[in-house]
């Protein structure tokens, strides 16, 4: 590589110097027909003398120059080469120099960093993104083989055989629940408008979904306060339906036995609030800044069930109907999850 920086900065010299020293031989020429048709031996004498200084301080000057506009120039370009040519390798460890005279190179490549930064980014996201996705089918389809298998044994018992096949019933689903997941995920990250919005209400729609988990709220006898302002929204029913599912599930799965879970629903002049919170297990504050990351699930407390995207889904349907979700959570002191919401119009 250093070779081939080197010999794009002697290109560049070298055609300057040919420039000057092309552009001198015709002055002189020039000079030298001026000259011969005065016939003026002694000009021709005190003239050639002083145009060979002239041409050789010119060579030099012009040379030194092109070595030192050259170099500052030429050397960052082929350094743009050679960084370029490492991330199409696949090599995204690369950081150029932003410290440059001239600030359009200083610019490029400052924006080349960011650029390789974000490649970076991606390039993490889809390695875990394979990784997660393997780990997270390889689970429930081992668990189905092995109860299928034991399923063929002669001398089961009534209770052995319905243990079995519920659990494969429920690897079956959770199976389903993250092809579906993931389907979902994708669509809407490569979505940038909602579509099939409509005006509703949304207070009923929370209690919809509260009313849909009673399965597993009620055998751990939570109590519930709920305080659910009326009041109509304008926009993708089913897909806000899924944020309230998925903040709620996670509030009574991670709510223990007689713990409490909290819901409230306020209109503003821009802004729906909607608050959850729980007296759950709550969440280390480096799980927190992690929990809308795909598959992340770097709580132990919190990896029991679940794949990692139901708080992903959550984030991105909820910046799709321009809004903000906030989480402010401590370990052991619950979990409090804000979504706002826009007003129509304002």
């Amino acid at each position: 590589m250093r070779r081939k920086k080197d010999g794009l900065w002697w290109y560049f010299v070298s055609l300057v110097f040919v420039i000057i020293l092309s552009f001198l031989l015709l002055m002189s020429v020039l000079a030298y027909l001026y000259f011969r048709s005065e016939n003026n031996a002694m000009k021709h004498g005190s003239f050639f003398p002083l145009l060979l200084t002239v041409i050789m301080f010119s060579l030099v000057m012009g040379t030194t120059i092109t070595v030192m506009v050259g170099r500052r120039i030429l050397a960052p370009i082929a350094d743009f080469s050679k960084a370029a040519k490492e991330i199409a390798k696949g090599n995204f460890d690369i950081y150029l120099n932003e410290s440059h005279r001239v600030s359009e190179i200083s610019d490029v490549a400052h924006h080349f960093n960011i650029m390789v930064q974000e490649l970076r980014s991606i390039e993490t996201l889809r390695n875990d993104f394979v990784v997660n996705v393997s780990h997270e089918f390889k689970t429930p389809i081992a668990a189905i083989e092995g109860y299928a298998s034991l399923l063929q044994e002669d001398d089961l018992s009534k209770g052995e055989h319905n243990e079995y096949t519920g659990m494969i019933i429920d690897s079956a689903r959770q199976l389903s629940t993250l092809s579906g997941n993931i389907l979902k995920i994708s669509k809407l990250e490569n979505q940038e408008m909602l579509t099939g919005q409509t005006e509703y209400r949304l207070d009923e729609q929370i209690r919809q979904a509260i009313l849909l988990l009673e399965t597993l709220w009620t055998p751990k006898q939570l109590l519930l306060n709920i305080d659910l302002e009326e009041l109509h929204y304008y926009g993708n029913e089913e897909l806000i339906m899924q944020v309230w599912l998925n903040l709620l599930g996670n509030a009574v799965k991670f709510t223990p036995e007689g713990g409490e879970i909290s819901v409230s629903l306020r209109p503003g002049d821009k802004w729906i609030s909607a608050v959850i919170s729980d007296t759950g297990t709550g969440m280390a504050p480096s799980v927190r800044k992690h929990i809308f990351e795909k598959f992340y699930q770097g709580d132990p407390a919190r990896s029991a069930e679940g794949n990692g995207l139901g708080l992903p889904l959550v984030s991105r349907i909820i910046s799709l109907s321009g809004g903000t979700i906030e989480v402010s959570s401590e370990p052991g002191q619950g979990s409090t999850f804000t979504v706002r919401l826009p007003v129509a119009g304002a």
